[in-house]
């Protein structure tokens, strides 16, 4: 390849928006599963999530889940969600 091919597929990928906090499914992913909330909240716990409302603490969100045993990842990134709600982050910058 030239370096007038590498130019004609080169991709823009424009300007990094900082965003606070981690992406949920980074975090869980972190975790193996079975798992209980307290343990969760042991090892996770002090970890920032993205929400449409802003960055929380993962720990604040668990006590308003109900469950207390998740079987998978999805289970719980579902119950996380139904707190937290879904849809746009916020920037740092908002």
């Amino acid at each position: 390849m030239n370096d007038e091919d590498e130019e004609e597929h080169a991709v823009t990928l424009g300007e990094r928006t900082p965003v606070e906090g981690a992406p949920l499914a980074r975090v869980t992913a972190r975790l193996t599963w079975p798992k209980e909330a307290s343990e969760i909240d042991r090892l996770e716990g002090d970890s920032v999530i993205r929400t449409p409302e802003g960055p929380r603490e993962l720990s604040a969100i668990l006590e308003a889940v109900d469950e207390t045993y998740f079987e998978r990842r999805q289970e719980f990134e579902e119950h996380v969600r139904a707190v937290v709600g879904t849809g746009p982050v916020p920037t740092v910058d908002e």
